[in-house]
């Protein structure tokens, strides 16, 4: 898979989805030379033609060589002062307080397999799967070196970069920008694709023209955010989701990042991916090293779909982990939209009851069990129950579900602090804050400091202390504000500036430890909903709560943009009450269940309010999902019309068994129009000589097979060839109301 062609001085990262190409130049430099689809042996075909380019200055050996400058050749990793003035991968500042060193090619390693990256969450693979390239690059001077990791694995689309940093020398040196990622692309021709958002409204996609000049995504938040997702991707104009090249860049790290585009004078491309250095410094003694997160790449000549399932099987084979990597989700019901704070143990119990009643598998208890938490102004940081409100404690209420065959799941927000807390008391010198001026509050909360060992320790023996009675079977772990006032009593002033990035590692411990030590129990991370949903936070748990949007119409784009990175299996999504809490929309019981089976599915209402005829929608909804469940989550998901795209008013997922015998098909319109044509949903990805029978159709509004006696509900029965369904699709029949959704099951009957 990896290659090193001595003669050529090139190496040469390749699987079935891609090359990866660059070269050793004048011994010294590394520069990019190919990036795209599989190539035999790369030649140099288009070899980049000695221009002399004014104001582009050369590097001191080369003075009479005006036609060699770093400004304008293609870099793997760029250094500053040196004549290249794009966004460098590098900003050190060495005792002097120069920021210039001079990095050249030392000499490589390859290696089976990929080694773990210290303290950071990764991708991972056996020696048979991936092999890793290591690039060392030397400062002249012998002060400091970098180490660039390439990992290329035999059966997915994805490449993934990172850089360790070390300082070789006897000087301190101090890091200001640690990118781990520089990638220059000839040209410009590229659309740029990003996912931004807010509260209760993540990851919209934004695709623009890539501009001149330098474009950022990201954020100094301290966290990977709603507002800011940490993906970029550059597709050529005309890619759809299934067809043309496409570039992804997933950054797997849950705190402040920058992912960069940079268009230069001649019309070429720099993406540069790290943490946001706008807040980072990093101090690195004689003999210290830094390692930086990794970025997941991930090439597709079939479009979208093609990046987004290249990411999906990465993230599921080489990211998730432990005993729920490939298994399939309990159906959850959640107290949080059906009680808030107000509940009691016999509340509990006959939320317990109905659970059963209805199929449901896991019930979970939110906010409000602990401390004297009647409100969000008290108590984070105290988790020890509440037995004023809860007079068999959580083992009563564990036993109430467990009696009934249900597991039992349990809210914590461990990194937070109430001021009105016993812990703050104790130590108000563990929260965030800055000497002499007052803390930021949001949600009433302060951020305790996760960078000192002592209270990551009391955050881990808190949450063992209530798991390790064995009966709490899933915990759903939130973080409900961002980072202010990032001052850290436990550091010195010259380390300050590391105290953001030493949060994010302080909670990678902390996640380790816990998760590792309670193997059976099923972790979800939350923030506000989907503020930190990235792909480090599922190395630790594997599923995220995607939105605190609860509204099926928001939640098809929220969960679209979300899949342009992540599998369906990550995304918490729940059915809730209408009028919606968040929104005030009203939509069909049917519209709502279609668009929380994306992924894993649950209820977050009152369900002991429904009415007999709600709770046998409910019975039928969860039966029909307990069916399609193992194609959903651990199939293959395609987008076939995107909320954001068009008329904005369509949606439609679709999703393959693994062994490609069952296919979920889901339509959903918002609103409905006058005079329009119909609706031809032409499928994808199908086995144009085999047969598929349609063996189930759910029209608009009804749960029953083929109710409406016309159009596609006649088709029921039927079998058709793979190609006519891709190039003819099925028709949609016509819709005269509002928030409709649609479903077809397909079955693959012969080849």
């Amino acid at each position: 898979m990896i290659t090193f062609d001595e003669k050529r001085n090139v190496f040469h990262l390749k699987n079935d989805r891609f090359s990866y190409c660059f070269s050793v130049e004048r011994g010294k430099y590394l520069l990019h030379q190919y990036f795209g689809r599989p190539l035999r042996e790369f030649r140099g075909s288009a070899e980049r033609p000695a221009v002399d380019r004014g104001f582009s200055p050369q590097p001191g050996a080369y003075e009479n060589e005006r036609t060699f400058s770093l400004d304008v050749v293609p870099q793997e990793f760029a250094t500053n002062g040196h004549g290249d003035f794009r966004i460098p991968s590098l900003d050190v500042v060495l005792e002097n307080g120069t920021n210039v060193v001079e990095l050249w090619y030392e000499g490589y390693e390859i290696k089976k397999g990929k080694p773990a990256l210290e303290g950071l969450p990764a991708l991972y693979a056996s020696d048979d799967e991936a092999e890793t390239l290591e690039v060392t690059l030397a400062d002249t001077k012998g002060r400091m070196k970098a180490i660039l990791s390439y990992t290329v694995f035999a059966g997915d689309g994805v490449l993934t970069r990172s850089v360790r940093y070390m300082n070789t020398g006897k000087e301190t040196l101090r890091l200001e920008n640690a990118a781990s990622l520089c990638l220059d692309f000839p040209d410009h021709d590229f659309d740029r694709l990003s996912l931004y958002g807010g509260h209760a409204a993540e990851r919209s996609l934004e695709r623009i023209r890539l501009m001149r000049g330098t474009m950022v995504t990201g954020n100094t938040r301290g966290a990977s955010s709603h507002q800011q997702s940490p993906f970029l991707a550059l597709a050529r104009p005309k890619t759809d989701e299934l067809s043309g090249d496409v570039y992804g860049f997933s950054f797997i790290y849950s705190g402040s990042f920058r992912m960069a585009t940079e268009v230069e004078q001649f019309g070429t491309t720099r993406v540069i991916v790290g943490i946001n250095p706008d807040d980072f410094a990093w101090t690195l003694a004689p003999g210290d090293a830094f390692q930086t997160p990794e970025v997941v790449i991930a090439y597709a000549h079939d479009g979208l779909n093609g990046m987004s399932q290249a990411f999906h099987q990465a993230y599921r084979n080489h990211l998730l982990r432990g005993k729920y990597q490939h298994a399939v989700r309990p159906i959850l019901v959640n107290n949080w939209e059906a009680t808030y704070f107000d509940f009691d143990d016999k509340k509990l119990d006959d939320l317990a009851a109905c659970a059963k009643d209805l199929g449901i598998e896991l019930m979970v208890l939110d906010d409000g069990w602990f401390g004297h938490r009647e409100d969000d102004n008290s108590s984070l940081g105290d988790w020890k129950v509440n037995r004023e409100k809860l007079k068999g404690g959580l083992e009563g209420v564990a036993e109430s579900a467990h009696k009934r065959g249900l597991k039992f799941g349990l809210w914590f927000e461990p990194e937070m602090i109430s001021k009105d807390s016993d812990l703050y008391r104790a130590h108000p010198d563990w929260a965030l804050h800055v000497p002499d001026y007052p803390s930021s509050f949001s949600r009433h909360q302060l951020v305790l400091d996760l960078s000192r060992k002592e209270v990551q320790d009391y955050v881990v023996n808190s949450v063992c202390d209530i798991l390790k009675s064995g009966a709490i079977d899933y915990v759903k772990w939130d973080f409900n504000r961002h980072l202010t006032e990032a001052f850290s009593a436990g550091r010195t002033p010259e380390h300050q500036r590391e105290t953001k990035h030493r949060f994010v590692l302080g909670l990678y411990s902390v996640l380790e430890r816990i998760t590792q030590s309670y193997p059976d129990v099923l972790f979800e991370s939350c923030s506000g909903g989907g503020g930190r949903f990235d792909a480090a936070m599922l190395y630790y748990m594997p599923q995220t709560w995607t939105s605190d949007d609860t509204d099926a119409i928001c939640r098809l784009s929220i969960q679209t943009g979300t899949s342009y990175v992540f599998p369906p299996i990550t995304m918490g999504a729940h059915v809730s009450v209408t009028p919606n809490h968040q929104v005030g929309r009203v939509t069909p019981m049917q519209t709502r269940a279609f668009a929380a089976m994306m992924g894993c599915y649950g209820y977050e209402m009152d369900i002991t309010r429904m009415s007999d005829a709600e709770k046998q929608q409910v019975k039928e909804h969860i039966a029909l999902y307990k069916r399609l469940r193992p194609t959903i989550q651990l199939g293959t998901f395609t987008r076939l019309l995107s909320p954001f795209e068009g008329t904005k008013n369509e949606t439609a997922w679709m999703f393959t068994s693994e062994d490609a015998k069952e296919i979920a098909l889901f339509y959903f319109k918002t609103l409905s129009e006058p005079c329009t044509p119909i609706r031809r949903l032409r499928l994808a990805g199908l086995d144009p000589d085999a047969a598929y029978k349609i063996a189930a159709y759910y029209p608009a509004q009804s749960l029953s097979h083929d109710s409406d006696g016309s159009g596609t509900g006649t088709l029921v029965g039927r079998t058709f060839y793979g190609d006519e369904l891709m190039q003819e699709g099925l028709n949609v029949t016509k819709i005269n109301t509002d928030f409709a959704a649609y479903l077809w099951v397909l079955e693959k009957v012969m080849k």
